[in-house]
């Protein structure tokens, strides 16, 4: 698979983990410059730890592929537009051949990530496919009509799992945005979720109220808001009260394969069809 570059925008260079150990060398490490950008975005397109990936600054770049692929923006609020198709950051894209997908000027923050599975697959120098910009190591800036190569997908591959939600009984408790980001960004589960509550990690869900909530009933599966922004949901050993708002309930099907999560999978939350 090809990437080919229609327009760079302001500044987009290729990325990786960087080539560290060369400081004896006078070459410092470089690599991403926001690196839990840079390893959410491989991460959400199922693709290795250390892939290469585009840093796009300001947005700006357009570019189409000659395979179907799957993609990933991370680091800003910058979207991807998909044949004038708005997909948001953290989103997981699959985008067909030969269409132009452009990444958008970010409201918000300035370097963007752009995964593609299967990563950049350029020549590494010293052992980094990373743009070196102050020693001019590594390749060169994209520009125009450059044709980038894209790897083999790994094996293994696994996409973010979506689990189905009723929004309510407490969605008004947060603002409109806060539900969008929920019904459209990824989160990752970490190590400290047990049979209590699975305990997410991502964008913060901001709330519409101040108030306290009365502690009320709560069933697994419900997605429990605390104060700072990051969803727990609940599983079978759940307390029978909760004092945080409750801004979705999964479904049942959607609350057993939320309990075969291991830390590290992500997971989309996605309206039961019902609730369309």
């Amino acid at each position: 698979m090809n990437l080919t570059i229609l327009r760079p925008g302001p500044l987009t260079v290729i990325k990786d983990a960087g080539r560290p150990g060369h400081a004896h060398q006078g070459v410092a490490p470089s690599g991403a410059v926001d690196r839990q950008a840079y390893a959410r975005a491989n991460a959400l397109v199922g693709n290795p730890p250390g892939a290469a990936v585009l840093e796009c600054t300001l947005g700006g770049l357009q570019f189409c592929l000659d395979e179907p692929a799957v993609l990933a923006l991370t680091g800003t609020d910058a979207v991807l537009l998909v044949d004038g198709v708005s997909i948001g950051a953290g989103e997981v894209a699959r985008v067909l051949a030969g269409v132009t997908v452009a990444v958008s000027v970010p409201k918000r923050g300035l370097r963007s990530y752009l995964a593609v599975r299967g990563g950049i697959d350029v020549a590494p120098v010293l052992g980094s496919r990373s743009t070196d910009l102050l020693a001019g190591l590594g390749p060169p800036r994209p520009v125009a009509g450059d044709i980038l190569p894209i790897g083999a997908s790994p094996a293994g591959a696994v996409l973010p799992t979506d689990l189905e939600v009723d929004l309510g009984p407490r969605d008004d408790w947060f603002t409109a945005a806060a539900v969008k980001t929920f019904l459209s960004a990824t989160y990752t589960v970490t190590p400290a979720g047990n049979a209590i509550g699975l305990r997410l990690d991502g964008p913060a869900l901001a709330r519409s109220r101040t108030a306290e909530l009365p502690s009320e009933g709560v069933v697994r599966g419900a997605v429990q808001v605390p104060p700072d922004g990051q969803p727990i949901v609940f599983q079978a050993d759940h307390p029978v009260t909760g004092g945080y708002p409750v801004l979705a309930v999964l479904t049942p099907a959607a609350a057993d394969r939320a309990a075969q999560l291991r830390p590290g999978a992500t997971v989309r939350f996605t309206l039961a069809p019902w609730a369309d």
